[in-house]
Protein backbone atom coordinates (compact mmCIF):
# COMPACT_ATOMS: atom_id res chain seq x y z
CA UNK A 1 0.00 0.00 0.00
CA UNK A 2 1.60 3.27 -1.24
CA UNK A 3 0.51 6.87 0.23
CA UNK A 4 1.03 9.94 -1.26
CA UNK A 5 1.46 13.69 0.41
CA UNK A 6 0.83 16.46 -1.99
CA UNK A 7 2.76 19.48 -0.61
CA UNK A 8 3.61 23.02 -2.34
CA UNK A 9 0.04 24.38 -2.93
CA UNK A 10 -0.63 27.92 -2.04
CA UNK A 11 -1.16 31.73 -3.49
CA UNK A 12 0.58 33.46 -6.46
CA UNK A 13 0.29 36.16 -8.71
CA UNK A 14 -0.91 35.69 -12.21
CA UNK A 15 2.15 35.08 -14.22
CA UNK A 16 4.09 33.37 -11.57
CA UNK A 17 4.95 29.92 -10.93
CA UNK A 18 4.98 27.09 -8.46
CA UNK A 19 5.90 23.84 -7.71
CA UNK A 20 3.88 21.71 -5.98
CA UNK A 21 5.66 17.82 -4.79
CA UNK A 22 4.04 14.38 -4.27
CA UNK A 23 6.05 12.41 -1.78
CA UNK A 24 4.94 8.70 -1.76
CA UNK A 25 5.26 6.38 1.28
CA UNK A 26 6.69 3.35 -0.38
CA UNK A 27 8.45 2.97 -3.75
CA UNK A 28 6.96 4.63 -6.50
CA UNK A 29 9.08 2.53 -8.92
CA UNK A 30 6.99 -0.55 -9.22
CA UNK A 31 3.87 1.87 -10.34
CA UNK A 32 3.98 2.78 -13.70
CA UNK A 33 1.57 5.36 -14.30
CA UNK A 34 1.91 8.73 -12.05
CA UNK A 35 -0.45 11.79 -12.77
CA UNK A 36 -1.53 15.15 -11.04
CA UNK A 37 -5.37 16.12 -11.27
CA UNK A 38 -7.51 19.23 -10.51
CA UNK A 39 -10.26 20.34 -9.70
CA UNK A 40 -11.78 24.03 -9.91
CA UNK A 41 -14.81 24.88 -8.18
CA UNK A 42 -17.72 24.11 -9.94
CA UNK A 43 -16.22 22.62 -12.01
CA UNK A 44 -15.32 18.48 -12.84
CA UNK A 45 -11.71 17.13 -12.28
CA UNK A 46 -9.36 17.25 -15.14
CA UNK A 47 -6.13 15.67 -15.85
CA UNK A 48 -3.04 17.79 -15.86
CA UNK A 49 -0.20 16.23 -16.75
CA UNK A 50 0.48 12.14 -16.87
CA UNK A 51 3.60 10.03 -17.24
CA UNK A 52 2.36 6.22 -17.88
CA UNK A 53 4.59 2.97 -18.23
CA UNK A 54 6.88 4.99 -16.76
CA UNK A 55 8.10 7.06 -20.11
CA UNK A 56 4.98 8.47 -22.37
CA UNK A 57 4.49 12.22 -20.92
CA UNK A 58 1.06 14.09 -21.35
CA UNK A 59 -0.30 16.92 -20.75
CA UNK A 60 -3.87 19.02 -21.07
CA UNK A 61 -4.50 21.16 -23.19
CA UNK A 62 -4.96 24.22 -21.26
CA UNK A 63 -0.85 23.61 -19.47
CA UNK A 64 1.08 22.54 -22.66
CA UNK A 65 3.98 24.28 -22.54
CA UNK A 66 3.47 25.87 -19.41
CA UNK A 67 3.64 22.91 -16.72
CA UNK A 68 5.97 20.12 -16.44
CA UNK A 69 5.95 16.56 -14.68
CA UNK A 70 8.90 14.95 -13.14
CA UNK A 71 8.98 11.88 -11.59
CA UNK A 72 12.25 10.54 -9.21
CA UNK A 73 11.99 7.29 -8.30
CA UNK A 74 14.75 7.29 -6.73
CA UNK A 75 13.46 9.56 -4.25
CA UNK A 76 10.28 8.40 -4.32
CA UNK A 77 8.64 11.68 -5.77
CA UNK A 78 6.70 13.44 -8.27
CA UNK A 79 6.34 17.05 -9.32
CA UNK A 80 4.51 19.52 -10.98
CA UNK A 81 6.36 22.62 -12.31
CA UNK A 82 3.60 25.28 -12.90
CA UNK A 83 4.96 28.51 -14.89
CA UNK A 84 2.94 31.29 -16.08
CA UNK A 85 0.17 30.75 -13.95
CA UNK A 86 -3.34 32.36 -14.76
CA UNK A 87 -5.99 32.79 -12.64
CA UNK A 88 -7.75 29.74 -13.85
CA UNK A 89 -5.46 26.82 -13.05
CA UNK A 90 -6.78 28.06 -9.27
CA UNK A 91 -8.05 24.85 -8.12
CA UNK A 92 -6.98 21.73 -5.79
CA UNK A 93 -4.08 19.43 -7.41
CA UNK A 94 -4.05 15.81 -6.58
CA UNK A 95 -0.89 13.72 -7.48
CA UNK A 96 -1.75 9.71 -8.41
CA UNK A 97 -0.19 6.96 -8.76
CA UNK A 98 -1.59 3.69 -10.78
CA UNK A 99 -0.89 0.11 -11.01
CA UNK A 100 -3.00 -1.57 -13.44
CA UNK A 101 -6.77 -1.31 -11.70
CA UNK A 102 -5.17 -0.11 -8.59
CA UNK A 103 -5.09 3.92 -7.97
CA UNK A 104 -3.58 5.87 -5.34
CA UNK A 105 -4.43 9.15 -4.68
CA UNK A 106 -3.04 11.81 -2.42
CA UNK A 107 -4.91 14.12 -0.46
CA UNK A 108 -5.27 17.34 -2.60
CA UNK A 109 -3.00 20.95 -2.87
CA UNK A 110 -4.70 24.08 -3.00
CA UNK A 111 -3.39 26.35 -5.75
CA UNK A 112 -4.77 29.90 -5.96
CA UNK A 113 -3.72 32.35 -9.00
CA UNK A 114 -4.89 35.98 -8.16
CA UNK A 115 -5.14 38.50 -11.18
Amino acid sequence: HVQLQASGGGMVQAGGSLTLSCAASGSMHSLPTVAWYRQAPGKQRELVASIISGKIINYGDSVKGRFIIVRDDAKNTLELQMNSLTPEDTAIYYCIAQRGNLMYWGQGTLVTVSS
